[in-house]
């Protein structure tokens, strides 16, 4: 709370750290798109005709059904959760949270951990949109992305790092 009524313009107010962990998040989710992208078109099929990177690349993709597509995604999401999880890690320990509340390898064990619930409960999402309603990747794998944000931002600042 004591951070809320500090000055917008100092270093710790929320909103600059925010600000800050929604670059790093960003960039983390670019890792995040890349390597779940890569999978979903070369191992584990997720890729629907009208996915746009699809059709920027021309991209040949099997039919498969919902349930096939949903499972895909679950399983293309949690692989790339493993790479993109330790870039976000580095990144808000290096720029936006203190370190040191807890010992280093704890620490990381918490953080994977939220990270875990919280990507578990935004690939159900994702899966759900797919499998239930045939939505896109795109757009399930977005529903995904504001959901692990939200609940990360707020995990870290307040359980696993010096706020």
């Amino acid at each position: 709370m004591a951070s809320l009524k500090k000055s917008p313009l100092e270093k710790s107010h929320v909103g600059i750290q925010f600000m800050k962990y929604s670059l790093c998040g960003g960039f983390s989710l670019g890792v995040d798109v890349v390597i779940s992208f890569l999978i979903a078109w070369l191992w584990f099929p997720a890729l629907k005709e009208s996915e746009f990177l699809v059709r920027l690349f021309g991209i040949q993709v099997e039919p498969l059904s919902k349930i096939e597509y949903g499972v895909n995604f679950a399983i293309g999401g949690a692989m790339a959760f493993m790479v993109s999880n330790l870039v976000a890690y580095v990144l808000n320990v290096r720029f936006v949270f203190k370190a040191g509340k807890h010992s280093r390898r704890k620490e990381i064990g918490l953080f994977y951990l939220v990270s875990g619930i919280s990507v578990g409960i935004g690939i159900a999402i994702g899966a759900s949109l797919i499998s239930w309603f045939g939505l896109s990747y795109g757009f399930s794998f977005v529903a995904k992305a504001v959901s692990t944000t939200l609940i990360n931002f707020v995990a870290r600042k307040f359980i696993i790092f010096h706020g």
